[in-house]
Formats: structure tokens, C-alpha cells, sequence
């Protein structure tokens, strides 16, 4: 007796549909967590030019200003923190964190946030993504 070939087709369209479920879902997150980087990139760039427009103060009045104008880091620290709760940062982007420094004469802004994940595995640790974004005042006459 001959052995037939019925139900091998099922085997094969039950193996395709999960490939195509697990393509799906590796292209949903990796979409998402593009988006949210590139947001984050965005931001991290209008965060840095609002921390380097804040020329005034000392460093300017009593100094004057050269080829860069100077920055005082509190004055950066507080409009980088103004500029990203005017803009509702915290919550578009859940755990938003921040960093500021002067490298040179750039202000340099790192941020991070928590990403949710549209598809999650259990199992798997939160994921963050993070973004650096730097801007520098040059006087040119």
C-alpha cells in the first residue's frame, strides 16, 4: 500500500504563515524603533541650537565674543531643559533623559528614551534608544 500525499501542503502553508508572522513582526519594531530614533535625532538637534542660543551674561557682557560666542552650562543645562518641556518632550517620549556638556565650543545633547515596542516577546529586557545632537554659535563678520 501506497503511502499518499495529503496534508504535506498544510504542513508547508502552517511553516509559511509563522516565517511570515515573525517577518512581520521583526519589521513592525524595527520600524518603530527607527521612527523613535529618528524623533529623538530631531529633537536632540532643536535641544542643542535652543542650549546654544543662550549667549548672554558675563561671558559675553564683561568679555565680548571672539570667533565663538562663550556658553555658560548652567544657562545651556536650563534651556535644554525649558525647550524640551515647551515642546512636551516627556510626553511624547516616555523616560526621556538628558545630558548636556560643552565640548569645545559645542553644545553636545544626549538623549534616551524608553521604546514600547509595538510586537513584544516576553522574556526580552526594555529597550532604549538614544540620540546626540550638537550645535555650535560662530560670530562671522
Amino acid at each position: 500500500m501506497r503511502r499518499g500525499e495529503q496534508g504535506q501542503t498544510t504542513i508547508l502553508i502552517v511553516g509559511f504563515a509563522l516565517i511570515l508572522m515573525v517577518a512581520t513582526g521583526v519589521v513592525v519594531d524595527a520600524s518603530a524603533a527607527y521612527l523613535e530614533r529618528s524623533s529623538l535625532n530631531t529633537l536632540a538637534d532643536g535641544a542643542a541650537l535652543a542650549g546654544a542660543d543662550e549667549a548672554r551674561g558675563q561671558p559675553v557682557y564683561g568679555g565680548g565674543v571672539g570667533e565663538y560666542v562663550p556658553l555658560d552650562p548652567a544657562l545651556v543645562r536650563t534651556a535644554v531643559a525649558d525647550y524640551l518641556r515647551d515642546l512636551d518632550a516627556y510626553d511624547d517620549h516616555p523616560g526621556l533623559a538628558f545630558t548636556v556638556g560643552i565640548e569645545g565650543r559645542s553644545v553636545v545633547v544626549r538623549l534616551s528614551a524608553e521604546l514600547d515596542l509595538p510586537i513584544t516577546v516576553e522574556g526580552l529586557t526594555d529597550t532604549t534608544v538614544a540620540a546626540t545632537g550638537a550645535a555650535a554659535v560662530v560670530v562671522q563678520e
